[in-house]
């Protein structure tokens, strides 16, 4: 069998496809990624089999990024779609095209940020699945806003007409951010939310942790048994915007320390305001899925990759979204009982430290934390997403 993997240009997108795609390989298939060579290379294995297509423009990704940072709500909405989603499609249809009819997959895997994966699919006749990376899409983010749901339908369709995918008269009657044979979904009802009903073709495998780029020079030795240790972590994408929540962050330090906790905060140094008490760890990048192990409970945006591992590790949370699904999954996370969410804007450092306090001491959100964490451990991972995909081709 042989898999194409569609992906953007993103971290917490590819990451999962590259743990399904490895016990892929290693059952003996054959499998390829296409999407944007640049970034992909850096992101998936040495060995991974990479096939061009939406190569950037102009500033490149990074200035994308760099005009999405400080965006909120409906702008940056509008943004994604806009300035990020439909430029993407554009971009890299020709590529994804070019990649099915040289590799030839049995299976396209498309994941929901990249359009033109489902698109050229199904024109030219390759069954294909979802990657939902992020459960966001699947809860309704905007039930009780039918303006905006009609807007994000609105440009599926226009699209989706663009390319002559839409079916003659019956305008955008088909999703190509839900494949109607199969939707990968990385997580469990146990944190998506259980009162939800799901077509039998959405798989709940639960997080596929793939490899990642090492983090050399992390100062193990300094990491202290006779505390509890807390990560502070707003990932890739939105590190450069966490100034302020950086401040309350130094400004909880003091007081956490006196309570025996010591945190290890991922950020660029020069945005952290110090000085931080003895015994904080203040390291640009961390190495995550190693760390996790050693770790109390995490601090974090909301991004769905950083839950999640957290979460497989039954650790608590403390979740300060900031935009696009991190709100979603912070509700989530509150949902199950796992963890607490503050504000990303407007937190003190008395309202931090009163959140970590409160995930450290208060059981519930550490039981809540670990049934997740079981219902992770069940599902199955890359190893039941392969087990769907063998059984679509």
């Amino acid at each position: 069998m042989k898999v194409l993997f569609v992906v953007p240009p993103l971290a917490g997108h590819v990451n999962p496809t590259v743990a399904v795609g490895c016990e892929l390989a290693a059952r003996g298939h054959e499998v390829a990624w296409a999407g944007p060579y640049g970034v992909l290379a850096g992101l998936l294995p040495a060995h991974a089999r990479v096939l061009p297509a939406g190569e950037p423009t102009g500033g490149g990704y990074a200035a994308l990024h760099e005009r999405w940072r400080d965006l909120r709500g409906v702008a940056a909405l509008r943004f994604l779609w806009e300035e990020a989603l439909v430029p993407l499609a554009r971009a890299m249809a020709p590529g994804v095209t070019e990649a099915v009819r040289t590799f030839r997959p049995d299976v396209v895997v498309a994941d929901q940020q990249a359009l033109a994966g489902p698109v050229v699919a199904r024109r030219l006749g390759v069954p294909w699945a979802t990657s939902a990376s992020t459960s966001a899409e699947l809860t309704g983010p905007f039930e009780g806003f039918p303006k905006v749901a009609d807007w994000v339908s609105g440009q599926i369709s226009s699209l989706l007409a663009e390319f002559g995918a839409a079916r003659p008269g019956s305008g955008s009657d088909w999703d190509p951010r839900f494949s109607e044979r199969l939707v990968l979904v990385f997580s469990t009802p146990e944190l998506v939310g259980p009162e939800r009903a799901f077509p039998g073709h959405y798989a709940f495998v639960g997080p596929a942790f793939g490899s990642r780029p090492p983090s050399p020079g992390f100062p193990w030795r300094l990491l202290d048994p006779a505390r509890r240790r807390v990560l502070v972590s707003l990932g890739t994408l939105n590190r450069e915007a966490g100034g302020r929540f950086y401040a309350a962050v130094a400004g909880a330090a003091e007081g956490l320390a006196a309570d025996g906790v010591q945190l290890v905060l991922a950020a660029p140094p020069a945005l952290v305001p110090g000085p931080l008490p003895e015994g904080t760890l203040l390291q640009n990048t961390v190495p995550q899925p190693a760390l996790l192990p050693h770790l109390d409970a995490v601090v974090t945006h909301g991004g769905h990759n950083t839950v999640c591992e957290a979460l497989a590790h039954g650790l608590p949370l403390v979740v300060a979204p900031i935009r696009d699904d991190q709100p979603i999954v912070a509700q989530q996370v509150v949902a199950a009982g796992a963890g607490l969410r503050i504000r990303f804007g407007r937190t003190g450092a008395g309202e931090l430290r009163d959140a970590v306090t409160a995930v450290l001491d208060d059981p519930v959100h550490r039981q809540g934390a670990r049934r997740v964490q079981v219902s992770f451990a069940a599902a199955g991972g890359a190893a039941a997403a392969a087990d769907r995909l063998e059984k679509l081709a």
